[in-house]
């Protein structure tokens, strides 16, 4: 097996590669866990523990919040409620394994449980059951307490699919409590925003008050890294999570874009054009020891680092006409070529730093065919695939911390949304919805 199809063998989702040049048709098809397939998997309704009137709110939220994130997950086959036995399933000794294992559900795996609120206090128990193993089934069993909010029953919900994710998708951690940051115009000016991994408790960050670009989150999930529009020009501004407003930070002169974290966190990387043409610089956390990478007549920005060695980087460079994706050592030396031709922007490491996203016009200039779509290429052979298609504009593309999402931004819905597909390309699901929204980042974890 020659070394791409070793390494897409191994990845996580289906996917489908074809070689860049027009007249190879070749296809390549891969598969889960070396064809594996998707675990089957029943989800009953949890069932309510006590008589409080809160708990039909709560079943509500944490019942919808719970299915949604395991349809979400892209490793399960739902069984489909239609298709479930009669009886409640609120805890173990009410589980008929035999109507469960058998057609018509025909699970493999069955989670259920029970929720309660007592007085201002939210009880959840939940399991994991394998149904097809009558002499040893129970996976997993957790029990969960917090206050009798319908926020913290979505909380719970979170957790409890991400231990499902995390036993049943190869020790891989689950998102369902990572978070999302983009710039929403919707306070009447481009501030950062966060939102929830699935689009809910979206809310403003930031109120700089002017325009603000390229939100990037540190690996500790502690800062965020944005460029700002002020008073001295184009800035790179910090935002501090922990204590919830903006921390200082150098301003460097000139135009500075695009900042970029490296995997441990300790450096970012930005485009700045202080010495007259924007060029690729490195600085420590704190904005000392500002160090240029590239020194080439025309544009070189958005520099990505690989999340998984930090060795090298990606970014974009005009140096050769319109915009091509490049790589380069982490120190600046061996610059490398990777796309050929069009229009291409927004590159991102995949956190198993062998593949880049990326937004690609191929074919770029007046009538030429095809649109900006979302494309995957694999680093070492240079193949691709394409993962949207001329549904309207799509750019700033970025990995889940497992691997097995990408978020972006699109203008099918006709406005600037944020979007989210599994990394094969299906699921594409519309994020948010009001005024526009764009450029999203998503947590390291």
């Amino acid at each position: 097996m020659f070394p791409f199809m070793h390494r897409l063998f191994k990845w996580l989702l289906p996917i489908v590669l074809f070689s860049p040049p027009a007249f190879s048709q070749d296809w390549i098809r891969t598969g889960t866990g070396l064809g594996v397939e998707k675990v089957r998997l029943a989800v009953p309704d949890f069932k309510a523990s006590t008589q409080d009137a809160k708990n039909t709110d709560l079943l509500k939220v944490f019942n919808d919040t719970l299915w949604n994130d395991l349809d979400n997950a892209g490793i399960f086959d739902m069984v489909s409620k239609s298709f479930y036995p009669l009886g409640p399933v609120g805890s173990p000794p009410d589980v008929k394994f035999e109507a469960w294992s058998a057609p018509p559900p025909n699970a493999a795996m069955l989670g259920f449980g029970n929720l309660g609120a007592s007085g201002n206090t939210l009880t959840v128990q939940g399991w994991l059951y394998d149904a097809k193993n009558v002499t040893s089934p129970q996976v997993l069993g957790k029990q969960y307490q917090d206050a009798a909010t319908t926020d913290a029953a979505r909380t719970i919900a979170h957790k409890f699919a991400d231990e499902i994710i995390f036993r049943l998708g190869g020790g891989i951690q689950g998102i369902a409590e990572s978070k999302i940051y983009f710039v929403s115009s919707r306070s009447g000016r481009k501030e950062i925003w966060a939102m929830d991994y699935d689009g809910a408790n979206q809310h403003a960050l930031t109120h700089v008050g002017s325009i603000s670009l390229s939100p990037r989150v540190s690996p500790d999930g502690s800062r965020i890294a944005f460029s700002s529009l002020t008073r001295t020009g184009w800035d790179i501004l910090m935002y501090s999570v922990d204590v919830g407003r903006l921390v200082t930070f150098p301003r460097f002169g000139g135009t500075n874009l695009s900042p970029a974290w490296s995997p441990d966190g300790t450096k970012l990387a930005f485009s700045s054009s202080r010495s007259g043409d924007p060029e690729i610089y490195v600085a420590d956390q704190s904005g000392a020891n500002l160090k240029r990478l590239t020194s080439f007549k025309g544009p070189d920005v958005s520099p990505a680092w690989n999340r998984k060695t930090g060795a090298q980087m990606a970014w974009v460079s005009g140096r050769s006409g319109l915009p091509q994706i490049y790589t380069m050592e982490a120190d600046g030396t061996n610059p490398q070529r990777l796309t050929e031709e069009g229009y291409a922007v927004s590159p991102a490491w995949s956190p198993n730093g062998q593949f880049l996203v990326f937004s690609w016009i191929r074919h770029y200039g007046p009538g030429a065919p095809g649109a900006q779509d979302i494309y995957i290429m694999d680093i070492a052979s240079k193949q691709w695939v394409q993962l949207t298609h001329d549904g309207g504009r799509n750019d700033f593309p970025y990995w889940s911390p497992d691997g097995r999402h990408i978020i972006f931004q699109s203008s099918r819905s006709g406005s600037e949304q944020i979007w989210t597909m599994l990394a094969d390309g299906t699921n594409q699901k519309q994020l948010s919805f009001a005024g526009s929204n764009t450029q999203p980042n998503w947590s390291w974890k």
